[in-house]
């Protein structure tokens, strides 16, 4: 890497929580691994507060966009379902402010990388829907909220050929975490799938059409796969494309 030559600004959307424990007042949060991926990579990470009335101002100043996970869950209204599972829950604010910026970014041809509940989010943004709650929908699936620790593989994945995400990390199969009750139940007229668990869970989409759009079901900032890298150094590449 040229460190001389100018870094990407790859804006990072954060999580919120309400009052307690770090603060008295509502506050942000971010996990470092996803800053230092980034940066790792050669990007500039940016937080990116929630401010939907903001969005276009932040994507006429970063080169890509991050969409991180959170435990929370896209409201069911967004991709039409007509009842609400009891153990979705939301942060309504937040996904206004990612929804404003994954439909932004696509509009403008940004690379886009969707992680986790991001990776939910962008597939509602590109026309998808979602299953509410795993274990109620899929028979005999995997401990999708793995019991071990979030930087151990919980599974494999299977990569499917041909696509974007096959041709950047060049092999069939990954080791990824997993940390999600819910998944994409139908990609969207706009997306296509790219990866899937040993028991049939869609665990990533793309934008066949775009120049870097993919959604990860799984945590690549923890770096356990090979694969997981080579994520980041596609994305922060995309932005010179």
């Amino acid at each position: 890497m040229n460190t001389q030559a100018r870094r990407k600004l790859i804006g990072v959307t954060l999580d919120a929580e309400p009052p307690g424990g770090y603060s008295a007042y509502p506050w942000y949060a971010l996990r470092r691994n996803y800053a230092d991926a980034i940066a790792g990579a050669g990007g500039l990470p940016v937080a990116l507060p929630h401010d939907a009335a903001l969005a276009a101002a932040y994507l006429d100043r970063i080169d890509a966009l991050v969409i991180t996970g959170g435990a929370f869950d896209v409201d069911p209204e967004l991709y039409g379902a007509g009842t609400r599972h009891a153990t979705v829950s939301l942060k309504e604010d937040r996904t206004a402010a990612e929804l404003a910026l994954a439909r932004g970014a696509l509009d403008r041809g940004l690379p886009v990388l969707g992680i986790c509940g991001g990776e939910q989010l962008l597939a509602v943004a590109l026309g998808g829907t979602l299953i509410q709650h795993i274990p109620d929908a899929i028979a005999n699936a995997l401990e999708h909220e793995q019991p071990n620790p979030r930087h151990q593989p919980g599974h494999t994945v299977d990569i499917i050929p041909g696509t974007r995400l096959a041709a950047i990390v060049g092999t069939a199969t990954m080791a990824v975490n997993s940390a999600h009750h819910q998944a994409v139940a139908a990609p969207g007229p706009r997306a296509a799938v790219n990866a899937i668990a040993p028991d049939g869970v869609i665990e990533g989409v793309e934008d066949p059409a775009a120049r870097f759009c993919l959604g990860l079901q799984w945590h690549p900032e923890f770096l356990i796969d090979p694969g997981d890298r080579r994520i980041f150094d596609a994305l922060v590449a995309a932005c010179g494309q």
